[in-house]
């Protein structure tokens, strides 16, 4: 170590590290864990969250940093390149360091963007494992949500067939009276599958189901995997997995996975995915992977059942927020930290030059087309331009209370006098700034960030939310619109007005969380406007429900659940050999 990331994929890189890669009880010695705490999977292993947490709870946490970004191109700017980088250089300096991110859905990395676990000499060990299922959680998910789906398509089914009496002596159920017009959920796959968006299901005779329109999503968009992200033990869970608003009824009252009596199966699917997947970065820093689910609509957090674990087993935990800080930190602020109770110590603020470049006005970045030079070279004036888009989300981290510090997520195209014009206005806009080439370099290039992060740890923060939660949800929206992504206010639409006003009137949401949908790549709900644009209203049009996870979802702009699969998708550079069975061509 370091490998030559110049040369070498990281799927191959990922290969020459695995060679000397712990096996699992192997870290049982190295993580002083007891006997039964570790459940080994093959290579990898699951930790029982349950027996840890009772035998470590009155040991003190330690310190919890999170990693977020700027507002990214579609390539994405390497926050979890970043987490794995710093990890590493935190390990240089010898502390006892480990992480949790999230696991990658099967859609992505089959796709164009490709798998997320980080690159260069910071990425997660064994790379075809993490990539290809890990230890199955998502598969649990999606077999746990199907299932609530089979069990309200077959009762619609029944209901259809039977009369009142009958369906009481065969079935022992009584009637729900499910209106097939307000079936809210629908069919997941983990796959970007764009011509599953609209199914039209139950066609042929009466036994072969309740014909009706109907969907399919992308497994990591279920509730169940927003549930699993947010929870922070198994009964918890068993009882959010009862409260799922499936469909209503023909009087508009919720049908739930409880009147289904579906909940428990669905959380026995479950038992195994409660536990966080151990894993670890090239350099062999311990990393939990644990839940993966959406960020523009979804908590977009890995789970707080790995977070805490880390805290109690590391001196430095180290945990990512998905996309930029105005979408995953928001969440891990106000909803995250609401959930688990645990306040972080640091922010890093992963950039980079690309991106500001970007946000300067540069020329469209798409993905699977190589980059235009203004991305290549040099250009100073294109850079100083996009430099508020930083400003911007430093601003936001440090109304959070929280010490940011901006990490330079260096790229070999990057000159000094670029990175140098970087680090002045981050230290201008009152963060710690610093240069990290764990791309390259693995720990011993993430030196300087692991130091900066050191030093702003040691800093008492003045850590708190946003909002309380007595604030209404409208009054919610204004703020997270105009403090955290700059709009002038907002605009709802006469439907989600209404909506917004009987969900205020209703004592039953006030503990909800507000987890706001919208784009990734701009600050407003409009991809397209990059920068910090001004003048500009956030427009709502509709209010989603999610009643397991107790979220409240205002709609910017139009989000699909199902991505569709790009013209040069992933999969085409996917071997295997078939003597040894290795993986090849994955990202």
């Amino acid at each position: 170590m370091p490998y030559d990331a110049t040369k070498l994929k990281d799927w191959q890189i990922s290969e020459e590290a695995e060679k000397n890669m712990p096996a699992p009880m192997e870290w049982k010695g190295r993580l002083g864990l007891d006997e039964g705490e570790i459940l080994p999977m093959g290579r990898l292993c699951k930790l029982d969250f349950m027996k840890i947490m009772r035998r470590l709870k009155d040991r003190p946490d330690g310190k919890y940093i999170v990693v977020t970004a700027v507002t990214p191109t579609p390539l994405g700017e390497g926050k979890s390149t970043t987490s794995c980088g710093l990890m590493e250089g935190l390990g240089k300096r010898g502390a006892h360091v480990g992480g949790a991110l999230r696991q990658p859905s099967g859609g992505p990395t089959m796709n164009v963007k490709g798998t997320a676990a980080g690159g260069g000499n910071a990425l997660l060990i064994p790379m075809t494992e993490f990539s290809m299922g890990l230890t199955g959680d998502i598969n649990d998910i999606m077999n746990a949500h199907n299932l609530a789906m089979v069990a309200l398509t077959a009762r619609m089914q029944h209901e259809r067939n039977y009369n009142d009496e009958q369906l009481a002596r065969l079935t022992r159920m009584r009637r729900l009276d499910v209106d097939p017009t307000r079936v809210e959920m629908g069919w997941v796959m983990d796959f970007c599958a764009q011509a599953l968006r609209n199914i039209i299901i139950g066609m042929g005779g009466r036994q072969d189901g309740f014909m009706m329109q109907s969907r399919f999503s992308i497994a990591v968009s279920s509730e169940l995997m927003a549930i699993l992200s947010i929870v922070n033990d198994l009964g918890e869970m068993k009882k959010r997995f009862n409260e799922i608003t499936v469909a209503f009824d023909k009087s508009g009252r919720p049908v739930t996975t409880g009147d289904l009596e579906v909940g428990n199966a669905m959380t026995a699917f479950m038992r195994n995915a409660i536990n966080p997947t151990l894993m670890c970065t090239a350099e062999y820093n311990p990393c939990l992977v644990h839940a993966g689910p959406f960020a523009n609509i979804a908590v977009g957090q890995s789970s707080i059942i790995a977070d805490r674990i880390g805290l109690k087993m590391f001196d430095y935990h180290v945990t990512e927020s998905g996309f930029a800080a105005d979408i995953g930190f928001e969440k891990f602020w106000n909803v995250k930290c609401r959930c688990s109770g645990l306040k972080p110590h640091v922010a890093v603020l992963t950039t980079t030059v690309r991106a500001l470049k970007m946000h300067g006005g540069g020329p469209r970045v798409v993905s699977g087309i190589a980059l235009p030079q203004e991305y290549t070279k040099e250009n100073l004036e294109l850079l100083e331009k996009g430099i508020p888009n930083m400003v911007h989300h430093i601003n936001t981290i440090r109304k959070a209370g929280i010490n940011p510090v901006v990490c330079i997520n260096a790229f070999q195209t990057d000159t000094r006098a670029e990175t140098d014009l970087i680090r002045r206005h981050a230290e201008r806009a009152g963060a710690r700034c610093a240069l990290s080439e764990h791309w390259a370099r693995g720990g011993e290039g993430a030196l300087e960030l692991a130091d900066a992060v050191m030093d702003a740890c040691n800093e008492t923060n003045d850590f708190e939310y946003l909002y309380p939660m007595e604030m209404k949800l409208r009054e919610r929206v204004e703020l997270i619109a105009r403090e955290v992504y700059g709009a002038e206010g907002v605009a709802w639409s006469e439907e989600a007005e209404a909506k917004a006003k009987r969900l205020e009137a209703d004592a039953a949401y006030d503990d909800y969380a507000t987890m706001m949908v919208k784009t990734h790549l701009s600050l407003t709900h409009n991809p397209n406007l990059k920068g910090v644009p001004q003048g500009w209203t956030l427009p709502i049009r509709d209010v989603l429900v999610y009643s397991g996870a107790r979220f409240l979802c205002p709609c910017a702009g139009d989000i699909s659940l199902m991505p569709g699969t790009a013209s040069n998708p992933a999969f085409r550079r996917i071997d295997v050999d078939v003597e040894t069975g290795k993986v090849s061509g994955l990202f």
